[in-house]
């Protein structure tokens, strides 16, 4: 066979015999790189379609009617990590496979290493390591306190040596770490490339389809903070975790962006000690740790993530530009949605943002993807600006229109209990986001609002009192 270079983009797979800046296909700028494969002869090609036919002629492929008599059951494993299990959807599913992706250093061997501490108690596990020896992963287990009897570590980076291992040892766990250190003896590609990353992710998921075994794969991110390797690697697999935090902080997030066999919505939070990770049960109560106290520019939402309301903590800082064009900079806040509630905001109260730097920031890591935050974002662009301090026990939530009229949210009771529950006594809901049914716990004053217009006197009241 003939070796053949072709140049292939890395986010949809489009092939081209020369290096392009742009993909034709999906549009992405400098995607696509360099590839070596084999070219198969026009008598092997033949070949193959004669045996496609016959797959294609085969009665097991035959069509099959649609059912629900013989729904299958999904068993699911505990990790022995609750936070894990909760954004998975209950546990890991028997025959899944799992993309864990995070920048390194970030805590993706720690939390596996864990995970196969709490598995190894019924199941057996294999852990193969491309990156370490069996020697510093034992290290690791040894300060993590990691032991187990049914726990086995295999150094190896070739592919089908690992299936082949793997089934003479009939692990029920398969851990891959990481998935670009493996390669197939069959592709004349480098590891890591495109092709290599494609095939050898198709073995493992193939092996976790055809035997039961769950696979957890773990990826690496590039510089734009994506997973490296070609985008189908994501459609191949049943769930993708993003493992997501500031190495020099203590906390961490796993986000889930795809779930089979779960919500996409749950968030699971960890705190790096030591010992490992340890979890986060309460995270409302770590992203308000060190709030400060009467102070402009911070207010306290009430946001969903997955099955739990999280109380978040928003700053705004508003200070005089003396550059040509002000400087908006958003962390945690989608930048598009920062400069909508800004126009909304200059546009319906007359407030001069254009002639001030914006900076917007989430404390703890945490990125809100509901719109539900757009009133907190509001009052504290409002309180940044005129420099009046929102009071510490005042909470809100709700939508904020162009017209700035306050749209109604989702589960409005349960974001008032965890509310009530932390302290807060003041509470700023949509005007029809209440019902006849809405509780209502004791001592707390829920305050309603039609439009922005609304939210203004109470921190006219705030400034007349400080003065």
């Amino acid at each position: 066979m003939k070796q053949k270079k072709i140049y292939v983009c890395t986010e949809c797979d489009q092939q081209s015999p020369k290096w392009l800046g742009k993909c034709p296909s999906c549009g992405s700028w400098n995607t696509f790189v360099e590839e070596t494969f084999e070219e198969v002869s026009p008598s092997a090609k033949k070949e193959n379609t004669h045996r496609s036919m016959l797959v294609r002629n085969d009665e097991d492929s035959a069509p099959q009617k649609l059912s629900w008599d013989e729904l299958p059951e999904y068993i699911r494993s505990n990790t022995g990590i609750s936070e894990f299990d909760r954004v998975l959807g209950g546990g890991l599913v028997e025959g899944s496979a799992v993309l864990l992706s995070g920048e390194p250093g970030i805590g993706k061997s720690t939390l596996l290493l864990q995970i196969c501490a709490a598995l190894s108690k019924t199941k057996t596990v294999l852990y193969v390591t491309g990156e370490e020896s069996a020697a510093q992963l034992s290290m690791r287990a040894k300060r993590l306190g990691v032991q187990g009897e049914r726990i086995y570590v295999l150094t190896e980076t070739n592919a089908q040596k690992v299936i082949s291992k793997a089934e003479k040892l009939m692990p029920d766990i398969i851990i891959v770490d990481s998935i670009q250190t493996m390669y197939h003896v069959e592709s004349a590609s480098i590891p890591g490339s495109v092709t290599q990353i494609r095939e050898c992710a198709s073995i493992f998921i193939n092996k976790a389809k055809t035997d039961g075994t769950s696979v957890i794969l773990v990826g690496h991110v590039n510089k734009e903070g994506t997973i490296a390797g070609p985008k189908i690697l994501e459609h191949m697999v049943d769930t993708v975790l993003y493992f997501e935090g500031e190495r020099r902080q203590n906390f961490r997030i796993i986000r889930a962006m795809k779930n089979r066999f779960g919500s996409t919505n749950e968030i699971g939070v960890f705190e790096m000690t030591d010992m490992g990770l340890s979890e986060v049960r309460n995270p409302s109560e770590m992203l308000l740790a060190d709030r400060p106290q009467k102070t402009s520019g911070n207010c306290a939402v009430c946001v969903i993530e997955g099955t739990r309301p999280i109380i978040a903590e928003i700053q705004a800082l508003c200070t005089p530009t003396v550059y040509p064009a002000p400087r908006r900079m958003s962390t945690g806040i989608d930048f598009n949605r920062l400069a909508l509630i800004l126009a909304v905001l200059e546009k319906r109260l007359g407030l001069r943002y254009s002639s001030n730097d914006v900076y917007l920031n989430v404390i703890g890591g945490i990125r809100i993807d509901e719109t539900a935050s757009d009133i907190g974002v509001a009052m504290a662009l409002i309180s940044s600006m005129r420099d009046i301090a929102i009071s510490d026990d005042l909470l809100c939530f709700g939508e904020l229109g162009l017209s700035g009229e306050c749209r109604a949210v989702m589960r409005a009771e349960d974001r008032i209990k965890e509310s009530a529950r932390l302290g807060f006594r003041k509470i700023v809901v949509p005007y029809r986001a209440l019902t006849q049914s809405t509780k209502i716990p004791d001592g707390v004053e829920i305050i309603t609002a039609k439009s922005i217009f609304d939210i203004l006197p109470l921190l006219r009241k705030k400034e007349t009192k400080d003065d």
